[in-house]
């Protein structure tokens, strides 16, 4: 399945603001996978960390 690109175009101050909310939510995730029984739901959070990782990397690279 071939993934569609999505354009978002952002304030310096709402990437910065962005940017501090996944700094804090991703640790609070990681967190969340740990204390996760379900294997099918810590394959879930971890590929949603995965994907919030990568786009926090965006966010403080400018792109």
């Amino acid at each position: 399945m071939k993934e569609k690109m999505f354009t978002l175009s952002l304030t310096e101050e709402e990437r910065a603001i962005l940017a501090a909310v996944l700094e804090e939510y991703i640790p609070e995730l990681r967190m969340e996978v740990a204390d996760t029984d379900s294997g099918d739901l810590r394959e879930t959070l971890k590929h949603e960390e995965a994907v919030l990782k990568k786009i926090l990397t965006a966010l403080k690279s400018g792109a």
